[in-house]
């Protein structure tokens, strides 16, 4: 097995992975038509599905780093285009923005409906799929969507109902880089930009989940500092795990895209920590493997490793 130089973990070999996008799925209740890309290894079969939600403004074609990683060590890797996306250029005006949250959260549920149709559009990947583990993981605003699907709740800023918007067919997720606690520690910024951070709460998530926090993410969300991204960890019950990346900011050494221009702690030791835990803890909540999954807590337990720290509960 290949030695991560730079982190001193080992992983699994790469194969060979293939890559189609955008699928189109219809979407006339969406007012735009859903793009979607989809990875796979070429080789394999009874392949696990990881949901990835992009941050604010991405898309299907960004974290790169992240999906070629999973995709080509054994995982089919599902990207939707949400709404936000810079690409598709919404309007300040327009209706569906203070339904952005939400709307993501139809996408990832639309995608799952169709897996079938996903499944068919790259040549060679059907039949090789098992439907029944199905991850879903996101960065940023992508991770408040990936936690919807496994019971993160919601205040709805225009009905003051309490949303649930979980998903019997997530079983796990993982959560890079994203927000907190709502009430009183937010910004007058996210009140108004982001009003559906305000009635979080993770106190009903049942399924395992890895959170990935960097200790130097300072976010203009919340004044409670870098500790507000481990809070879907450290407020959230049950089998739970947290990854703090030592020196990490908001992208967390690259993982949005090769050379992306946002990346602000642009580094290969940090991404490579990322992409092997990552990758262990979808093997190992798979069932997969849980031999990297040991491993990796082992080695990064108690924060003496200079990359970072690995803890359970």
């Amino acid at each position: 097995m290949p030695r991560y130089e730079t982190t001193g973990l080992t992983g699994p070999s790469p194969v060979a992975a293939v890559s189609v996008g955008p699928v189109v799925l219809p979407a006339p209740d969406r007012g735009t038509d859903l793009h979607v890309r989809v990875s796979a290894p070429v080789t394999g079969t009874g392949l696990p599905v990881v949901l990835f939600a992009h941050g604010f403004g991405s898309d299907l074609d960004g974290y790169a780093p992240l999906a070629a990683h999973w995709a080509s060590r054994g995982f089919v890797v599902v990207q939707p285009t949400h709404l936000d996306a810079k690409r598709l250029d919404l309007a300040p005006d327009d209706p569906r923005r203070p339904n952005l949250w939400l709307h993501r959260v139809r996408d990832m549920r639309r995608v799952l409906d169709e897996l079938g149709t996903l499944e068919a559009a790259l040549p060679g990947l059907a039949g090789r799929v098992d439907r029944s583990r199905v991850v879903a993981a996101g960065h940023s605003f992508g991770g408040q969507t990936a936690g919807l699907l496994v019971g993160q709740r919601v205040t709805d800023p225009l009905t003051g109902r309490v949303q649930d918007l979980s998903d019997p067919r997530v079983t796990a997720s993982i959560q890079l880089a994203t927000a907190g606690r709502g009430g009183d520690d937010l910004t007058p910024y996210a009140r108004e930009h982001v009003p559906w951070l305000v009635g979080q709460d993770f106190s009903a998530i049942t399924a395992p989940g890895l959170v990935v926090a960097g200790d130097r993410d300072e976010l203009p969300l919340s004044t409670r500092g870098p500790a507000w991204t481990a809070e879907p960890y450290t407020l959230g019950p049950g089998a739970r795990s947290l990854l703090t990346v030592y020196g990490g900011r908001h992208f967390l050494g690259g993982i949005s895209g090769y050379g992306a221009a946002e990346t602000t702690d642009e580094d290969p030791d940090r991404l490579a920590l990322v992409q092997h835990v990552t990758l262990a803890y979808l093997r190992h909540v798979t069932g997969t493997g849980d031999g990297d999954w040991d491993a990796a807590r082992a080695e990064l337990a108690g924060g003496s490793h200079p990359l970072g720290r690995l803890e359970s509960k």
